[in-house]
């Protein structure tokens, strides 16, 4: 979430400021939304190409770059103070819209350096866009470009050794360095090739290219252990442990097995793209579920920040709370349940892309609809165990933050799906022309969450067992960003 799902906001936010006339007339440092007209434009499509899907990385990139906008503006503001560093109070007469958008775009450019270094091109770019010299490199904090050039290297020296091992370097590594490895020792009970014990989460198998299978691994299982900002613990979080995935429970094994198979079988458009737009987190918190909240609401450059700086603290808990709990249960995923219970039996279910429902499917064959993800996208089967739901804790902690920001649970937000644009049957689904529209955050959340059902990729009671602990981090990243605004 790339890293920053944020970034995706650029491609209807822009057309919301009249890209074209800002483009010819160049950004108005003055007027202007930093955030974004400069920065999301060049970032978007970097962030489409380096996204990783549901993994932490997205979560612990996105905050190295978007939180230090927070503390570039901290000393423009009357009281508040940075998350990782306090870079001082400068006097009323320079809180100025200028000085704010410039200490962002400096903020960016050294983040965006540092953390993509291979898209120098386009960071330069998008200085050049906003008429700001990129060599300009003094980390001087009584300057709207100091202080977002102090800010940035701030941040990447506050979470260094954090617990991510983002540096590769955990355990006293000095070469070839891995960043983002494993240093705990993590080893799955079951192969991709052999489900030893039918509770335990079992690696799954995808193809990069043609002919060529690769297992997974579980995507950073010591993110569990990485220091917060809004919370002490993620045990201090307590969630029923998956007693239904437990294979000596049978009946209840069985049953959300064969509600994961019933969802299947009666797959509609709505419900398949409904899957599929929640599956692209970028979509699902930049153009869907962003703009709303930072056009509806004609956001200037501070509250933008201020509103994904608590969008990206409440997302980088959450991961740290969720990944504990995965592996603390280690949980199957209805892929393998399904292969266990049925094997060689015939089933009724979706057969496939462009199949439909068949009712000559074997256990062993049945995929999910969204395991069914081109293997050319950049999204793919989770990695990781399947109990709590990632993406409905993210949805669920989101609508919480948004209703504590705004004030409503009210939205209008309408979603258009062109026919035949789905991406696991393109050409074919939807059938015609449709629009997904929510009324509020509720139901947003909602059918986030049960889209990971109808999807096959998890069954009902992880995406219910969030509800214990995904809005309290929602409420807690909130009063986190609120102490900070107050100078706490």
């Amino acid at each position: 979430m790339t890293i920053a799902t944020a970034a995706a906001l650029a491609g209807s936010l822009t057309n919301a400021v009249a890209a074209s006339q800002r483009e010819a007339a160049g950004f108005d440092l003055d007027q202007g939304n930093a955030v974004v007209e400069v920065v999301y434009p060049k970032f978007a499509p970097v962030s489409r190409a380096t996204n990783t899907g549901s993994s932490p990385v997205n979560r612990d990139l996105t905050i190295l770059l978007e939180g230090p906008w927070f503390d570039a503006i901290a000393p423009y503001h009357p009281t508040a103070v940075g998350i990782f560093s306090n870079l001082g109070r400068r006097p009323s007469a320079e809180r100025t819209t200028r000085n704010k958008n410039i200490a962002v775009i400096y903020s960016a450019f050294t983040s965006l350096n540092a953390l993509y270094p291979q898209y120098k091109s386009a960071w330069l770019e998008m200085m050049q866009s906003a008429g700001l010299d990129p060599n300009d490199t003094k980390e001087d904090p009584t300057t709207p470009s100091g202080l977002g050039i102090l800010a940035a290297k701030n941040a990447l020296a506050a979470r260094k050794n954090d617990g991510s091992n983002r540096d590769g370097d955990e355990g006293g590594r000095k070469y070839n360095r891995q960043p983002y490895a494993d240093y705990t020792g993590y080893k799955p009970v079951n192969s991709a090739n052999e489900l030893r014990n039918p509770s335990r989460w079992q690696p799954n198998t995808f193809s990069t290219n043609l002919f060529v299978f690769t297992g997974q691994e579980f995507a950073l299982p010591q993110f569990g252990r990485v220091k917060p900002f809004s919370f002490d613990s993620p045990a201090q979080f307590k969630i029923s442990p998956p007693t239904n995935s437990n294979h000596y429970n049978r009946t209840a094994y069985k049953r959300q097995a064969d509600e994961v198979l019933k969802a299947s079988a009666s797959l509609n458009d709505h419900q398949k793209m409904t899957a599929e737009l929640f599956n692209d987190n970028i979509k699902t918190f930049g153009p869907v579920g962003g703009a709303p909240v930072i056009i509806g609401g004609k956001f200037d450059t501070e509250k933008t920040v201020h509103f994904v700086t608590l969008r990206d603290v409440g997302f980088f808990d959450m991961a740290i709370a969720t990944w504990y709990f995965k592996r603390k249960y280690d949980s199957v995923r209805p892929f393998s349940a399904i292969h266990h219970l049925y094997g060689k039996t015939k089933i009724t279910a979706w057969g496939g892309p462009n199949k439909g429902t068949v009712s000559d499917i074997t256990g062993n064959e049945w995929r999910s609809y969204l395991d069914a993800w081109p293997s050319n996208h950049v999204m793919k089967a989770a990695d990781h165990p399947e109990y709590p739901s990632d993406s409905a804790a993210e949805c669920l902690a989101y609508a919480q933050q948004v209703r504590r920001f705004t004030g409503t649970d009210k939205i209008d937000i309408s979603f258009p799906v062109a026919k035949g644009s789905s991406l696991v049957e393109p050409g074919v689904t939807p059938a015609s022309d449709l629009t997904l529209h929510w009324n509020s955050w509720t139901e947003y959340a909602s059918d986030c969450g049960i889209s990971n059902l109808w999807g096959g990729q998890q069954f009902r009671s992880s995406i219910e067992a969030v509800s214990q602990y995904a809005p309290k981090i929602g409420d807690l990243s909130y009063e986190f960003i609120q102490r900070k605004l107050n100078g706490g």
